[in-house]
């Protein structure tokens, strides 16, 4: 008899949409292979249906807050069900943009110059702005603190600031960080190995989340990247070094941008997407891995104490 596999989606994230997709995506994998599933949402039912359901593994396909930092897999962890990706400890870590940057700069990896600001009722848009013009420079790119997937992310120059700014009063913190131009390059690691690279070029600014997951903003997909090779074993190691440094398990993806010959790490996903559009899934095709392999690799990684 095939395992039972309960698919983790939905939850209370700006991702909401995203994760739904990358469930059914996963599910209808599985349905193909006999596996008995079940899609669940991370709400006040969860414990009750995975006592009922009794599955051998949780895939975990929750993204952003609640399904990405921590919470789902710490409750997981009581429950001493095995689940998909990273733990609890590496997850929080990662979906923290300024605790994360703190362990790639004392690991030594490149990232873009930041600094973290908190909303304060009286806080001075033209102080800040000094204080961006003497420690980063403009442009600069604001985004919140712990959402997935360039969520609320925005480019910023000395004109726009303060219009832009303003659209992220509603988080107490968030990161502003030196924008760096450049290639988008993007790296998939899958446990302890170098999965490999892909490239991005959105007609959009960046790669944001519309640029992510709608088909309507023609993000041209690369792959193979054309880098010479010791660039290319570069960003893999950079990758690898990262996914450690943060003890993360399971699938990962590292955003990179390269710039004059160096690669600037952006962040590290932990629960990257398993859409039609998505990235990990894609690299993994071209090292000749079928999206079902993936799926059951993530699955056999499976554990508890993550």
């Amino acid at each position: 008899m095939k395992n039972k596999i309960l698919i983790l989606a939905g939850g209370f994230s700006k991702e909401r949409e995203i994760s739904i997709i990358t469930a059914k995506a996963v599910n209808k994998e599985l349905k193909k292979k006999k596996y008995i599933t079940k899609i669940c949402e991370p709400d006040g039912n969860l414990i009750k249906n995975i006592k009922n359901f009794k599955p051998s593994v949780v895939f975990n396909a929750l993204h952003g807050r609640y399904g990405e930092d921590g919470y789902v897999q710490s409750l997981l962890e009581t429950e001493k069900v095995k689940y998909t990706h990273s733990g609890p400890l590496a997850s929080s870590i990662a979906i923290n943009k300024d605790l994360s940057k703190k362990i790639f700069i004392k690991n030594n990896l490149l990232t873009p110059k930041y600094i973290k600001f908190k909303f304060k009722n009286n806080y001075k848009v033209n102080n800040l702005k000094k204080k961006i013009k003497g420690k980063l420079g403009f442009p600069v790119v604001i985004k919140p603190l712990n959402e997935g997937s360039s969520v609320e992310v925005y480019i910023c120059n000395a004109n726009d600031f303060a219009k832009k700014i303003f659209k992220l009063k509603n988080y107490k913190e968030i990161l502003i960080e030196k924008y760096i131009p450049g290639r988008e390059i993007q790296v998939a690691i899958m446990g302890n190995r170098k999965l490999g690279a892909i490239e991005l070029k959105p007609k959009r600014k960046f790669y944001d989340y519309k640029a992510k997951y709608n088909k309507n903003a023609k993000t041209k997909h690369l792959i193979p990247v054309k880098i010479e090779k010791k660039n290319l074993d570069k960003v893999l190691n950079i990758s690898l070094k990262a996914h450690r440094a943060i003890g993360c398990r399971g699938v990962t993806r590292s955003d990179f941008k390269f710039y004059k010959n160096k690669f600037y790490l952006l962040e590290i996903n932990t629960q990257p997407g398993m859409t039609s559009l998505s990235l990990v899934p894609e690299i993994a095709k071209y090292k000749n891995i079928s999206f079902i392999k993936l799926i059951e690799w993530i699955i056999k990684d499976a554990s508890v104490q993550r």
